[in-house]
């Protein structure tokens, strides 16, 4: 009636929700000027100027936009959002994988892409709520026992995803700053919210 040697079968990588091997820092901005200087600031670190790097938007529209702020700071680009043909997400991808550019893609996008050797993800827009495609968006780097950087620009603008940001920060032993340790946002529901 009862297995005697029950197997549990796990589709995807075990560690994708929770990967540890992903150091998470979160950037506090005050506004879109801010957070375009943080977003050169990121692109112009020495560690990352020869690394794949991924920018990720929560728009198509935006895409474009965040390209060229990427191409002002002396950077080649190349966008992937739902409304490119396949044919141009294919070269796109491909240029990204011979290295020499960043990619600014959104989570339509950014799905499915499997790219060894992603070394840095910057969420210059966080998800709005799903903590879900957060992870599903810092899962491009710190894969095959790599590490990895997955940077965050947060304001006030996203208390949606605070407390259960706050909660993955907490569960994967990042360092949650005090900023959003104190914002009354991210201790608002941060069970509810909390979705992998």
């Amino acid at each position: 009636q009862y297995l005697r040697h029950p197997a549990m079968v796990s589709i995807g990588d075990e560690n994708s929700v929770k990967n540890t091997r992903i150091t998470q820092r979160i950037i506090f901005v005050a506004g879109p000027a801010h957070k375009e200087k943080a977003l050169r600031d990121q692109l112009n670190d020495p560690r990352f100027l020869r690394e794949k790097v991924i920018v990720f938007v929560n728009e198509k529209k935006h895409a474009d936009q965040v390209g060229r702020l990427v191409e002002r700071s002396g950077r080649s680009y190349v966008v992937m959002h739902g409304g490119k043909s396949q044919e141009q997400r294919e070269e796109s991808l491909e240029k990204f994988r011979q290295g020499g550019v960043v990619m600014v893609a959104t989570d339509v996008a950014g799905r499915g892409l499997d790219i060894p050797d992603v070394a840095h993800v910057i969420n210059f827009d966080l998800p709005s709520r799903s903590i879900e495609n957060y992870t599903h968006r810092i899962g491009r780097t710190g894969r095959a026992g790599k590490q990895g950087l997955a940077t965050s620009f947060i304001s006030d603008a996203d208390e949606g995803i605070m407390a259960p940001l706050k909660a993955y920060l907490e569960s994967t032993g990042n360092t949650v700053p005090d900023k959003l340790a104190r914002h009354p946002a991210a201790s608002a529901g941060a069970t509810g919210n909390l979705i992998y």
